[in-house]
Formats: C-alpha cells, structure tokens, sequence
C-alpha cells in the first residue's frame, strides 16, 4: 500500500496544477471578453486605434490561455474559453469589415473553426448596429448596403454548415438569428431609400410650385 500513498500524492499534485489553470483560464476568459466588447465599443465609435490596442491587448491574453491550457484539453473546451474564442473572432471579424478590410482568416487568429463560426454570426449583429448608425446620422446608403452585402453572405454560409450542436457550438441557433438581423436591416434599408426618394419627390414638387 505504500505505493498507493505515492500514486495518491501525485494524483493530488496533478489536480492541484490542473485547478490552478482552470482558475487562470477563467481570469483569462474574462479578461479576453472584456478586452473585445472594448474593441467593438472603440469601432462603433469610430476610435480605431483604442479598438486596435484592445485587440492586441486580447491577442496577448489569448497566447496566454491556449499556453496555460495545453496540457489541459478538455479545459480548452470548457464553455467559458469557447466563449472567449468566439468573442475574440466577433471583435477582429467586426474591426475588419466595418474598415472595409480583408475578413480575419481563423488560423492567423489562432482560433479553431466553431468559436470563429460563432464570432463570424455574432458579429452580424453588429453590423446591423453600425448600418443602424449610418442611416441615423450619415446617410450613407452604399457604405450601408455593403454591410448589409457582409450579413448576406455571413448567412449565406452559416446556413450551409450543416452538423450538430454538439461539434459547431450552438451554431443553428446564431445562424437564426443572423436571418433574423439581416431580414430587418433589408428592411430598414428599403424603408430609408422609400423616404428619401419621397422627400427628394417633395422637394421638386416644391421648387415647381414656387417656379410658378
């Protein structure tokens, strides 16, 4: 039995270890996500070198995580460093396309294929914020209609990764929801053309009665 009291001891400095990076993954997660909700907030704002520095910023931390995690699997793929993952794509997905950039390639993020899917339909959302935005203030119906291009064609391959939850994290349910986003922001698109073309149709009414 003396050996069992050695197989015992080393089980325990095992979990010990493993418990110590399950509580710096979460120190991490949390980090991360903050770092990228910044970044989203600085891009909504039009602060591009605040959400670059954020997203450098997470980049680090990321490093961190899947370092700390490696000989630690099945936290790798613990929920909470998904969602960091995921939340990691969404913020480097939406930095780039509202810049009318390159989309960000999954493996030079350094994150695996469903947390980026995740980010990528997530991010929709707030492409319909940033086209909610320019309608709002700017009026610039082409930059508007080329995010609205972005959605389409985010939904247009969601919907054609077709696999279980259980593999693309939840995915079916994101890719409902980009559907759902992106039908409204089409619509609130047609509606503002519909009311400038009435105002312009107005206007010449107008400077036709007054020509009189």
């Amino acid at each position: 039995m003396d050996k069992l009291e050695a197989i015992g001891e080393r089980i325990r400095t095992h979990l010990d270890e493993k418990n110590a990076a399950r509580d710096r993954a979460l120190r991490h997660s949390r980090t991360l996500i903050r770092h990228c909700a910044m970044a989203i907030r600085a891009v909504h704002r039009e602060e591009r070198e605040a959400a670059q520095q954020h997203l450098e910023a997470g980049r680090e931390i990321l490093d961190d995580l899947k370092r700390d995690l490696g000989p630690y699997p099945d936290l790798y793929f613990a929920g909470y460093t998904q969602d960091a993952l995921k939340e990691f794509s969404e913020a480097n997905i939406v930095y780039a396309l509202v810049a009318g950039a390159p989309l960000p390639d999954p493996d030079e993020l350094g994150v695996d294929y469903a947390p980026y899917l995740g980010g990528l339909g997530e991010a929709a959302g707030e492409l319909r914020r940033r086209v909610l935005d320019i309608l709002r203030h700017d009026d610039r119906e082409s930059e508007a209609e080329r995010l609205l291009q972005a959605m389409d064609d985010i939904y247009g391959l969601l919907v054609t990764v077709d696999f279980p939850d259980a593999i693309t994290g939840r995915l079916r349910r994101i890719t409902d929801m980009v559907r759902g986003v992106t039908e409204r922001t089409r619509g609130d698109l047609t509606t503002n053309l519909q009311q400038r073309q009435l105002r312009a149709a107005l206007r010449a009414l107008e400077e036709k009665l007054d020509g009189r």
